[in-house]
């Protein structure tokens, strides 16, 4: 496993956590939205106005409301990025990653804005009669090159469909596998459930709700989606208020590290500039998902003749999942202070690093150098060779990073028993088998990092309970939207005949997931992210004039059928050439 997820952070690398990509997601959203005059300002009170019906028609086609189409590209965002991403940003960059997670979302309204707008715009009828949608049509239609020749090259195809490929890969790596991962760890800490068996339950639920289509998603996640929100929102405003005096304290700190880089505090070694900057746009894109291109293919569906109208529906999305919920989560974490503690914690292989010498992180000199560690910028010699452990404790000159933190205590069982004997350790990495394991204090990240901080309020204890049912809400919604985005991939790809195997294979792998390592899955969800991104972003980019006419369009019909309302400021009613 640790092989295989060094392979998969050799890839991301290149990709998902590169610097490249985060440029790419924020410099297209910053384009648009200066091209459009900061849409994410000007049309909010208009978006709140179409989900309520305002700009319906008897006629307008398609399966479900605008409120239905939000429901459900909200159940697709708002999971498990809200509860454990979030803390898993805060654990990598400290507050100054929730700062950038925030600037990711605003500019984020306006990129979804214009992804959701031109999917709706192409969108088409499947073999079922059911509406099919989403970022592959309008590459498919719009983005060939017709060169000078007369010849057409077919990019737009090609482009549809590597982001087809990139929609099924990420249908498991965003929507099923993290969040499934996520409940049953949190369910087993709380209420002390096997996984197995919180994956068996949920995946026979999956299966019977996914089998309905849109229709019974829709109405399934219009249901939980306000419930969800109610919830969690009621556990994280008693930690807040309890912890009254750390709330300006943690306000400040989010933004007084911006461009500092999150300093050293208790467990936490510290995050540079960049590495809180990267993680807080990566963690914020997979909460509200803008760019991704995945919420369009709900928005298809919804019953619009205009498709800017169901663009403006989209915009509202990253302002709830990110701005209001994140900001809540992240300010829950920052003021309970569990995310500088050391807590109790079984160590994972795949976070675990054995150091060559004794390190103690109260010393400021070995604090600093195990900070430049954790942080890539100047590495300690690791371990290489046999590691001696007497009843348990280990009586080697090492050290032991877990968790990005020094861990403490340390113990060594061999099944349940305290281990003696000798194991093989190379390049830090220890070789033993699975049986082996280690327990000791260290940092906690995703969702058990949020869970305990829940348990800092008048609620105690009973708070770990509210984030387990907030989470198994918000993560089994987005698991049963992603299994739309994904069949709906498999239908432009394939055809329906495809659909089937899918939903199969997709229900099996939420089981599987339930149990697998989670580190592993983090670092799959960020390549799928990528992959599904790219494409979308260059597409979307290359019609942003065709975008800029739609929206003079809807203004035009909109003041026609409002002739006594006032339009956004500085919006100029202009005809469609």
């Amino acid at each position: 496993m640790q092989k295989f997820n060094d392979f998969l952070l050799l890839i991301d690398s290149y990709i998902g956590s590169g610097a490249w990509f985060v440029y790419l997601l924020l410099g297209v959203g910053v384009f648009f939205t200066i091209y459009l005059g900061f849409p994410q300002l000007r049309y909010v009170r208009y978006a709140i106005k179409i989900v309520m019906g305002k700009f319906d028609r008897e006629d307008d086609e398609g399966d479900t409301s605008h409120f239905q189409a939000l429901a459900t590209a909200l159940s697709g965002t708002v999971g498990t990025g809200n509860i454990a991403g979030v803390a898993y940003a805060v654990y990598l960059g400290g507050p100054a990653a929730l700062f950038w997670m925030l600037v990711t979302a605003l500019i984020g309204m306006t990129t979804k804005f214009v992804e959701v707008t031109l999917s709706h715009k192409y969108r088409e009828k499947a073999e079922d009669g059911s509406i099919t949608g989403g970022p592959m049509y309008f590459m498919k239609k719009r983005l060939d090159i017709k060169l000078p020749s007369g010849k057409v090259l077919k990019t737009g195809g090609v482009m549809a469909v590597v982001f087809a490929i990139a929609t099924v890969l990420s249908s498991f790596g965003t929507g099923n596998l993290p969040q499934i991962n996520s409940i049953s760890n949190s369910i087993n800490a709380t209420f002390g459930v096997p996984h197995i068996i919180t994956g068996l339950v949920l995946s026979v639920l999956l299966g019977i709700i996914i089998i309905g289509g849109i229709k019974r998603i829709a109405q399934v996640t219009s249901k939980l989606v306000p419930t969800m929100a109610i919830i969690y929102f009621i556990g994280a405003i008693a930690v807040i208020l309890y912890n009254y005096e750390n709330i300006i304290p943690s306000v400040v700190s989010v933004f007084a590290d911006v461009f500092s880089g999150s300093a050293a505090k208790g467990g936490f070694l510290g995050a540079s500039i960049a590495f809180a900057f990267n993680r807080g746009v990566n963690r914020g894109l997979f909460s509200n998902e803008a760019g991704q291109g995945s919420a369009p293919i709900a928005h298809s569906a919804a019953r619009a003749h205009e498709p800017v109208s169901e663009g403006l529906v989209a915009l509202l999305e990253p302002f709830i999942d990110t701005i209001i919920i994140c900001s809540i989560t992240g300010l829950t974490l920052l003021a309970s202070g569990v995310w500088t503690q050391k807590h109790q914690n079984h160590f994972q292989r795949a976070e675990m690093q054995v150091l060559s010498g004794v390190f103690d992180d109260e010393v400021p000199e070995d604090r600093a150098r195990l900070s430049a560690h954790v942080n890539n910028e100047n590495t300690l010699p690791l371990f290489t060779g046999r590691l001696v452990v007497e009843d348990g404790h280990i009586v080697s000159d090492v050290s032991l990073i877990h968790s990005r933190s020094l861990a403490e205590k340390v113990i060594v069982y061999s099944a349940k028993k305290m281990f003696s004997g000798e194991l093989e350790v190379k390049n830090g990495v220890v070789q033993a088998a699975k049986k082996i394991h280690f327990e000791g204090k260290s940092l906690l990240h995703s969702a058990p990092l949020t869970t305990l901080a829940f348990t800092r309020s008048w609620f105690g204890d009973f708070g770990k309970y509210i984030v387990s049912i907030g989470l198994l809400l918000f993560a089994f919604s987005t698991a049963i939207s992603w299994s739309y985005y994904g069949s709906r991939a498999v239908i432009f790809l394939v055809g329906m005949k495809g659909v089937k195997y899918y939903r199969v294979v997709y229900v099996l792998g939420f089981f599987v997931a339930s149990f697998t390592d989670t580190t592993i899955i983090w670092t799959l969800s960020g390549i799928t992210i990528a992959l599904m991104t790219i494409p979308n972003l260059i597409g979307i980019f290359v019609l942003h004039r065709e975008m800029k006419e739609e929206v003079n369009g809807f203004w035009l019909e909109y003041k026609r059928r409002f002739p006594d309302e006032k339009l956004p400021i500085f919006c100029k009613v202009e005809k469609k050439k």
